[in-house]
């Protein structure tokens, strides 16, 4: 039995996998993120989803043979990695459990722990990748530094563009309405009290804002649509630092693969990334997400244990995902 964790800006999905594929319980729950939550709560949130999930499944916490607990911002700080990997020890043998970036989930759930590089376009943005034993990362840098590409980055550059459409900077297109629409102003300036405000300011609660760009691109608003273009290509751009980072050779294909809220539902967020990816000719195969991250944290959790399910097993778990 194979315990995944994938912890979010946003929110936290759970995987309780057996060895042969057969998926005995999923689950939802709140951010772990200690950085929006402090450490107590964070942990306090973790072991409650892990308890939910092993709930489901009328399992015990000895019945985990691995697990793979994926962290947001997990060793970007060296002073709380000890922290961090202490988390889930209340509840679970700490031999056998590992932490680690929520990155990891990502690559190991659309690239099926093969060899290749994922991006997770989320409330932040990343790239992690492997390659032949060697491991790499991009991005991730947090929304006041950089997370380009990311939920927060879409909100932020929209709102950015709203503000140029009001002042006559550039022209009105969808998104000047929407954005008046969904904040009830009449008085354009009256945003900045909603954003600077209590919960505006809040980086999961803005980042859901992206939402505005999204539905004004699919209006029509060129200008928005500009938006996902520089999205993509600054994604594209972290993936090919991974590339070197790896140290691939030239000539090798390197698959590429995608999670996150900024790819689900939005065709041409997909399209867009697609076509980034295409354009710099370094030999990269784009290829559709195998997995979700939860289930992808499971499976790492089972290579980790040095027992990785069988091609047989996953075809089972791929029918289960897509079902």
């Amino acid at each position: 039995m194979f315990l995944g964790v994938d912890g979010g800006g946003t929110k936290t999905a759970y995987a309780l996998i057996e060895a042969g594929g057969r998926i005995r319980a999923r689950h939802v729950g709140p951010s772990v993120s200690h950085l929006a939550e402090g450490f107590a709560r964070a942990t306090e949130l973790l072991i409650d989803g892990i308890g939910t999930t092993l709930a489901q499944a009328a399992c015990t916490p000895g019945d985990v043979t691995f697990a793979f607990v994926g962290l947001p911002a997990y060793g970007e700080d060296s002073a709380t990695t000890a922290t961090m990997d202490a988390m889930p020890a209340s509840l679970l043998d700490v031999s056998r459990y590992r932490c680690g970036n929520d990155t990891i989930c990502s690559w190991a759930g659309s690239l099926a722990c093969e060899d290749g590089i994922s991006v997770i376009a989320g409330t932040g943005s990343i790239a992690y990748g492997e390659y032949a034993g060697r491991k790499a990362r991009a991005g991730g840098w947090g929304e006041l530094i950089g997370d380009e590409g990311s939920a927060y980055w879409i909100a932020r550059e929209g709102l950015n563009l709203f503000s140029r459409m009001s002042d006559g900077r550039t022209t009105r297109g969808p998104l000047y309405e929407l954005v008046r629409a969904r904040f009830g102003i009449a008085i354009d300036l009256d945003l900045c009290a909603r954003i600077y405000g209590e919960s505006g300011s809040v980086r999961s609660v803005f980042a859901q804002l992206a939402v505005l760009v999204h539905e004004a691109a699919q209006a029509g608003d060129a200008q928005a649509l500009a938006i996902f273009d520089r999205a993509a290509k600054e994604l594209v751009e972290c993936v090919a630092a991974v590339r070197r980072s790896l140290a691939v050779p030239v000539g090798d294909v390197v698959p590429v693969s995608h999670s996150g809220g900024v790819f689900n539902g939005a065709m041409f967020s997909r399209d867009a990334f697609r076509s980034a990816l295409e354009s710099v000719n370094q030999g990269f195969e784009y290829r559709a997400p195998v997995y979700t991250p939860d289930v992808g944290a499971a499976l790492y959790a089972a290579q980790l244990a040095a027992q990785p399910l069988d091609e047989s097993a996953k075809q089972t778990l791929r029918q289960q995902c897509t079902a």
